[in-house]
């Protein structure tokens, strides 16, 4: 879906060419998946939702106990991504990526705290604006149960059970796989938080559940709309039995689900809720 990246990147602050070599074998990034990540949508060159993305990097780094400097913050983070964009070309419509690691050094123990950190952006295509045309299908990924703890809602560097699943889904040739928690209901999938609609009713599991604290999920929970909202589980009864189905990501918004299983959907409340969110960015 994203090519390599070419252009620049931002390490540490500082802007080199993409294709330097920056890591070592002792990464801990590499070696334990030690660390955390953000993916944005950049528009006009702006950082969509820069808040809420900001606030959970935050949240995390803290959450994994990386001794936090000041400079970080949102204003320091969003002057390089902007001046990245700019560099590379990529103003007006970009994914970018902040990924964040701890310094080289220990086993799993590690020797410091120190956060290092990289910035890369890609170019998106415009058609990442509008609401797809077809339905995406949709099954459950069967091989792994997502675990229910402090940690699951963090962007974790370690990222095996979505890389398993996004295989899983071009093996089956699906555009999405769900992901269970232990209890055998929904947490997240690949890329997304799941929202499903009965009635009036959006529903979309709570973070005790196991998904991802994805920050489009976070935007709707937030915004006055038409519908009510609830938090509460979800079980693949629930998946068959929806009127609809939709994914929220901060990079692709909200795409409805057209199929699950031998279950089909209609797109009515995601086609409100496309435009709602769009007025809002």
């Amino acid at each position: 879906m994203f090519e390599v990246q070419s252009g620049s990147l931002c390490y540490n602050g500082k802007f080199i060419a993409a294709s330097e070599p920056i890591l070592t074998a002792d990464n801990r990034s590499f070696r334990y998946g030690d660390g955390c990540f953000e993916t944005m949508r950049v528009y006009q060159g702006k950082v969509l939702l820069a808040d809420l993305h900001f606030e959970r990097l935050m949240s995390s780094m803290n959450l994994l106990h990386f001794d936090v400097p000041q400079q970080f913050t949102k204003t320091y983070f969003t002057r390089l991504i902007t001046e990245l964009c700019s560099r590379n070309g990529h103003d007006r419509l970009a994914r970018v990526r902040l990924t964040v690691f701890r310094s080289d050094g220990g086993l799993y123990d590690p020797i410091n705290n120190i956060p290092n950190f990289i910035i890369q952006s890609w170019e998106l295509n415009r058609q990442v604006l509008e609401l797809n045309e077809t339905g995406l299908r949709l099954d459950i990924f069967p091989d792994v149960r997502k675990a229910s703890d402090k940690y699951s809602y963090i962007k974790s560097n370690n990222c095996l059970p979505y890389v398993m699943a996004a295989m899983y889904a071009k093996q089956h040739r699906i555009n999405e796989a769900v992901l269970l928690n232990p209890c055998g209901r929904v947490a997240d999938t690949t890329i997304a938080n799941l929202f499903i609609v009965q009635g009036r009713e959006i529903i979309t599991p709570p973070l005790s559940e196991g998904g991802v604290c994805g920050v489009m999920r976070k935007n709707l929970l937030r915004m006055e709309l038409p519908f009510t909202v609830t938090e509460k589980p979800i079980t693949v009864a629930d998946l068959e039995t929806a009127e609809e189905i939709f994914l929220t990501n901060a990079v692709t918004g909200i795409r409805w689900v057209g199929a699950f299983r031998d279950s089909s959907y209609g797109n009515a409340t995601a086609v409100i809720l496309h435009e709602l969110i769009h007025e809002g960015l």
